[in-house]
């Protein structure tokens, strides 16, 4: 058998980004950058390339959008969701990564349709805004995501914290580890209900560093999981090479 043909669309409006659509697909796949704000079109045609119709959506920084990652209606990715399912996918799949591993893991525990999540370098809680709102201001810091209109609790961030440095890279685990142990209430209440969502998770790190920060995601987010389901969390490295993924 041939290659399906793939339609390769954009889109703008209430469900904004790249859309390719497989012929026949009935999987279809979200693909979330982080706070980069890319519309990751590379990693959706490798999906397209395997049957999948895959949505590239741009969920801020766009026209008529939120220009940061800021009080973002979840509403966003209810509707990514519905143009998929419009189209006759019937396994919904969202690959995020970033801050894109965490609005997929929150569009999944609020979104039963949602089948599996790849959350890549992910977080067990929200965090706050990163960037401007629509009135313009990033400052003081807000919740990066809202859902019926109500801002969902997050976790402060500490405006003095002096960063850490590895091969000559900003890291940001010391500061998430510092805003988690400080701020210990906020966290417990702007933890990502996991235990909700029904789909599939898959927790990625792609680096070394990113590895060692998923790992410690992973047991933070699967904790409540393991309980409900009555096995622990599998964290191993991959057995061959994964594939390259684009970006």
């Amino acid at each position: 058998m041939g290659e399906r043909p793939v339609i390769e669309e954009i889109l703008s409006g209430d469900v904004a980004g790249t859309l390719l659509r497989c012929a026949g697909a009935t999987t279809g796949v979200v693909v979330l950058s982080g706070s980069s704000g890319r519309v990751d079109v590379a990693r959706a045609r490798l999906f397209a390339s395997e049957g999948a119709s895959a949505l590239a959506l741009r969920w801020f920084g766009g026209e008529d959008q939120v220009p940061g990652i800021c009080e973002i209606p979840l509403e966003t990715f209810f509707a990514a969701t519905d143009r998929l399912v419009g189209l006759g996918c019937r396994r919904i799949v969202y690959v995020g990564t970033s801050k894109g591993a965490e609005a997929a893991l929150l569009a999944a525990a609020h979104d039963p349709r949602i089948d599996v999540v790849v959350a890549i370098s992910p977080t067990s809680v929200v965090w706050g805004n990163i960037g401007p709102g629509r009135d313009g201001t990033s400052w003081p810091e807000r919740s990066s995501w809202t859902l019926k209109g109500v801002p969902l609790p997050f976790v402060p961030t500490e405006p003095n914290w002096h960063a850490g440095h590895v091969a000559g890279l900003v890291s940001y685990r010391g500061l998430f580890e510092h805003c988690l142990a400080s701020f210990e209430q906020e966290a417990d209440r702007a933890a990502i209900p996991v235990e909700a969502i029904p789909a599939k998770l898959v927790l990625v790190g792609r680096r070394r560093r990113a590895v060692a920060l998923a790992r410690f995601c992973a047991v933070d987010c699967s904790a409540s999981r393991s309980c409900r389901k009555g096995h622990p969390p599998r964290l191993e490295p991959p057995r061959r090479p994964p594939r390259p993924l684009a970006g």
